[in-house]
């Protein structure tokens, strides 16, 4: 451990006295399992309590709490979870919103610490909640500040974009395999199936042995018919042309035209209601965006786009709470880990313990970085020249734009090249 992690690991304990109750809950879907320790450890309670995810259970754990605070004698209280799933948000707010400090516990460090009291790796909620709250007197845990409203709007948005994106490429998928199976030679007509005029030839005629019927102008009409405004013109006559090729020579699965022809429509159609979501979804955006200050800043990065910069915000919060880059690092998971004991010197990797989507979106911010961006595409460049992989390369670009963002932000400046930054 570094010099600084211990410093803040020692601020967390001291912060923990003698006058606190730890509580340690062990969070589920309908009926979660409270559990009290000291700040050395020792159970105050004989008994764990069980209590049900609604209002009168919160208030059965807060009496539950206060009447064990006053028979020994504590001042005050913290509470303890793991953030798990998304059934501990309701419980951590209304805590917070009662003035009461919850403090996120790691769920890999329950995971470890689960034989530290009874030497079995045994599990159950009741040992859970203790494990939890043992936990969080020795330091490790970071503390829950639910975000501000604009910062929590823009999250719960890109929360629920992540799910659209993941249906729409899953669609997309199976219109692929679709394509495939019952007109292959689609994919030599058209590079991209998802674009206008491929799109189109799938809604009006998607079947090879429709396409034998028709002429050219038929193709060209049922383009138009689809709403394509270029549907004509010599490029659209070609391609009506090489469509009608492909289809005279089609290897595609035969019998089930029908069912085939049913089962496309229903994929392309939710396929479209998709994509308008997501397109919704990016006008929610640009408002949300337009209502954080620093958002201006940050798109002085070329090649930084919206859905970048809102995924940044969403998972990583406001960067202002940031005192340096490498604390972005560790919140995404991307801070490296190493094992040396003795003349032991193990391989460094990375941690990976953090948000795995914050991991996501800076891995691909940075890869449109590289492919826009004149400095991220020199740097890039510049390092797998000396012989470093492409993938190390990214990895270390990433830990380049944390730095980069946490320090615009620290300093209130827009970005400028090191080369710009030289000659002024």
């Amino acid at each position: 451990m570094n010099h600084t992690r211990m410093e803040l690991t020692n601020q967390r304990i001291a912060r923990i006295t003698a006058e606190h109750a730890i509580v340690g809950i062990d969070i589920a879907k309908d009926m979660h399992v409270a559990q009290v320790v000291d700040f050395r450890g020792i159970t105050l309670a004989q008994r764990a309590l069980p209590f049900p995810n609604t209002q009168a259970g919160f208030q059965k754990l807060r009496d539950w709490i206060q009447a064990i605070c006053a028979k020994h004698g504590k001042a005050s209280y913290l509470v303890g979870m793991e953030p798990t799933g998304h059934y501990w948000f309701n419980l951590a707010n209304m805590l917070v919103e009662q003035g009461v400090a919850v403090m996120l516990v790691n769920p890999m460090t329950t995971h470890r610490n689960k034989e530290n009291r009874d030497n079995s790796p045994s599990k159950n909620d009741a040992k859970d909640a203790l494990v939890i709250a043992e936990s969080v007197s020795r330091g490790f845990y970071s503390e829950y500040e639910p975000l501000s409203p604009t910062y929590d709007r823009l999250k719960t948005l890109m929360s629920d974009r992540e799910y659209w994106v993941n249906q729409q490429a899953s669609l997309g998928n199976r219109i692929v395999r679709w394509i495939d199976l019952y007109f292959p030679e689609f994919r030599q007509v058209f590079k991209e199936w998802d674009g206008v005029r491929a799109l189109a030839t799938l809604r009006a005629f998607p079947l090879p042995q429709t396409l034998r019927k028709l002429t050219e102008d038929e193709v060209i009409k049922g383009w138009q018919e689809q709403g394509m405004k270029r549907a004509a013109g010599g490029s659209g006559k070609a391609k009506a042309v090489q469509l009608l090729q492909a289809a005279a020579l089609s290897i595609g699965k035969r019998g089930t035209e029908s069912e085939a022809q049913r089962d496309l429509k229903r994929l392309v159609s939710t396929y479209d209601t998709t994509t308008q979501v997501l397109q919704e979804m990016a006008e929610e955006v640009e408002v949300l965006l337009g209502e954080l200050p620093l958002v201006g800043r940050i798109r002085s990065i070329q090649g930084l786009g919206s859905v970048a910069i809102a995924s940044i915000f969403s998972y990583a919060g406001d960067l202002r709470h940031y005192a340096h880059g490498n604390q972005l690092l560790r919140r995404a998971g991307l801070n490296l880990a190493e094992r040396t004991s003795g003349r032991h010197k193990g391989q460094i990797k990375l941690s990976k313990r953090g948000d795995s989507t914050l991991r996501k979106h800076l891995f691909l911010a940075v890869l449109s970085l590289v492919r826009q961006h004149p400095d991220f595409k020199r740097w890039h460049a510049h390092q797998v020249a000396r012989g470093m992989t492409r993938m190390k390369s990214i990895l270390k670009l990433v830990g380049k734009l944390c730095r980069i963002l946490v320090g615009m932000v620290q300093r209130g400046e827009d970005y400028r090249s090191p080369g710009m930054a030289a000659a002024a």
